[in-house]
Formats: C-alpha cells, sequence, structure tokens
C-alpha cells in the first residue's frame, strides 16, 4: 500500500532579530504558537493583533479544515 503524503505549507518571517516559521496542514483547525494554543498567549494586545488574520480566515470558512504550527524566537514578546 502506497502511503498518502500530507500535504503541507511551509513558510518564514523576520522583524529585526525575531524569526518565526509557519507551518499549515489540514487539521482540525488548531492554532499553536511555540506549542501552546493562541488562545492563551500574552501579551494580550499581541494576541489580538495575531488573531486578525484568523477571524477574516474564519469568516470565509477556511480556518476549520487546517492547522497552524508557529515556532517564533528572539526579539523580545512585541518582535514575535
Amino acid at each position: 500500500m502506497a502511503k498518502k503524503k500530507i500535504k503541507t505549507v511551509e513558510t518564514s518571517g523576520k522583524r529585526k532579530t525575531a524569526i518565526a516559521r509557519a507551518s499549515v496542514r489540514k487539521g482540525k483547525g488548531r492554532v499553536r504558537v511555540n506549542g501552546s494554543p493562541i488562545e492563551i498567549m500574552e501579551p494580550e494586545m499581541a494576541r489580538l493583533k495575531a488573531m486578525e488574520p484568523l477571524a477574516i480566515a474564519d469568516a470565509m470558512k477556511k480556518l476549520a479544515k487546517i492547522d497552524i504550527i508557529v515556532n517564533v524566537e528572539g526579539g523580545g514578546i512585541m518582535g514575535q
């Protein structure tokens, strides 16, 4: 039997010394930042800013079918 390949989109971005790497794949609508759900991300202002594009994707009914995993390092809390 042939194995099914899981289609994944990977990208990265930088701001000053912060580096973010994100993976998007089929899933159940989970969004994780550094291994934790985005809903508990601190500070609150950063969480609200990060959730704006997710609200748009959810309104278009695109978010429920994918999982997004983001790993961020460096740059401090707001730089990340």
